[in-house]
């Protein structure tokens, strides 16, 4: 038993693994939530599953759970192979596999029973923090041993992006859930919305994006079979990102009385934040040029580059809707809800079940059952999730527009019905994209063909 902790790749699969249940375990709760949008009465005795606990419990375990445990795998699996070497330690990655995914559980065992901070994105208690705390100090320890003991002397940039999500997490998770302040885990009065949304928001910045963001830089070039476009391109992003994104989270709370250099500082990056997202975007886009027939093709790097796609609207949308005459019309509303779905499943969900679908088989040596089912599973999402962007920025436009022109919340109702069954009969398909995926990878670990030792080789040197 002891030597299964200690078998190579075995924490990334595991990771991977547990981001795709946790995908599964969380539209399932959005399916309930979508449910409860259109027929509140819907099973109105069961306290667990009010809409007002399980929205938060559906929101953290698609961000923690599905995307960012999915991710991590991907990246526990490519951190050693660009070195060339050995992950340092396999049983500190599966410590850190424990405390991350407790912090996870303690959503659905905890917010559906009323534990909870009650903050968005940063509703996790005290004791889930620490745990989480724990999981990103032992992901630093075994990256920095990994770097340190490599064979390869670049460091190519998704070991950057990989080392740097986790050094911003344990620098920014901290501050934003106020862990100085266990009882409560909230700062008193209006600040608290400062603190709130500084970790609110750098939760996709600087944990998501550089995860998703490192992935795609792996996927891409090995897909493509050619060298990534640029390094030097790629780094620059990487600098920029930091520099720009960790002040933005000012921009969800415009209409309150938070300092106006605050306020300007907040907009500012927000709209420069195309510059990263732009040298990120071409960078890939030139790499992959010429062969888009094998990146398409490719029902992973298809995955990939459609994350790629959702981050180009995403953030062309995002620097707008920061603008405060924009907000009028967007802020508090259905608009935030699509754009958050297209950040979250659109650039980060994609790219997370790409890297998986594309790494599985490297540290199986088993060949994908069903590359039809990866496929269909892209195409239910994609239908789902384009409807819901689709539906929720109308439904967004008609709330903001009425209520900007005096409109009371209540009249507005009846008009977003519609839209909220709409959301509803959408969500169907990316719960079952996130079954087909389950399944497929279920089936992969039991019964996908044995790579022979000469093609597994050919794919990891690739590597």
């Amino acid at each position: 038993m002891i030597k299964f902790f200690y078998k190579p790749k075995g924490a990334a699969l595991a990771f991977m693994v547990a981001g795709a249940a946790w995908f599964a375990v969380g539209a399932v709760y959005g399916m309930f939530s979508a449910i409860h949008l259109v027929a509140p009465e819907f099973l109105p005795h069961l306290a667990p599953l009010v809409f007002g606990r399980e929205r938060p419990v559906h929101v953290n375990t698609m961000l923690y759970g599905f995307v960012g445990t999915m991710l991590i795998g991907a990246g526990l699996y490519y951190l050693p192979a660009l070195l060339k070497t050995r992950l340092w330690s396999e049983p500190l990655a599966w410590v850190a596999f424990a405390f991350w995914n407790l912090t996870i559980a303690s959503g659905p065992l905890g917010f559906a029973f009323g534990f909870t901070q009650g903050r968005e994105y940063n509703e996790y208690v005290w004791l889930a923090d620490v745990s989480l705390m724990l999981a990103a100090v032992c992901l630093i320890v075994n990256t920095v041993l990994t770097i340190v003991n490599r064979n390869e002397q670049q460091l190519y940039v998704s070991v950057w992006y990989f080392m740097a999500a986790f050094l911003w997490t344990a620098g920014n998770y901290p501050l934003g859930n106020v862990m100085w302040h266990p009882a409560t885990g909230a700062m008193p009065g209006l600040i608290d919305s400062i603190f709130l949304w500084f970790w609110g928001h750098n939760l996709p910045g600087l944990l998501i994006t550089p995860l998703a963001t490192g992935a795609a830089y792996f996927v891409i070039p090995r897909v493509s079979r050619t060298p990534l476009n640029s390094h030097t391109l790629s780094l620059l992003g990487f600098w920029l990102l930091v520099a720009l994104y960790t002040h933005i989270g000012g921009h969800h709370v415009l209409q309150s009385p938070i300092p106006n250099w605050l306020k300007t500082v907040s907009v500012v990056d927000s709209i420069s934040m195309v510059l990263p997202v732009s040298i990120v975007v071409m960078n890939l886009w030139m790499t992959a040029r010429h062969f888009g027939a094998r990146i398409w093709g490719d029902p992973a790097a298809r995955f990939v580059m459609g994350g790629v796609v959702w981050y180009v609207v995403t953030c062309i949308q995002g620097p707008l809707q920061s603008l405060p005459f924009l907000q009028r019309v967007t802020h508090f509303n259905n608009w935030t809800v699509g754009h958050a779905h297209i950040a979250m499943l659109g650039f980060g969900g994609y790219i997370a079940l790409g890297a998986m679908w594309h790494i599985v088989p490297l540290v199986t040596g088993r060949e994908l059952y069903s590359q039809k089912l990866v496929s269909l599973q892209f195409g239910l999402i994609t239908f789902g999730l384009t409807g819901f962007f689709l539906v929720l920025t109308a439904a967004g436009l008609i709330q903001g527009t009425a209520w900007h022109n005096g409109e009371t919340v209540y009249r507005v109702l009846p008009q977003i019905a519609p839209f909220m069954a709409s959301r509803a009969a959408l969500g169907v398909f990316i719960l079952t994209g996130s079954l087909v995926g389950l399944f497929n990878l279920f089936m992969t670990l039991r019964h996908g063909r044995v790579m022979e030792v000469q093609q597994l080789r050919h794919a990891e040197e690739a590597a």
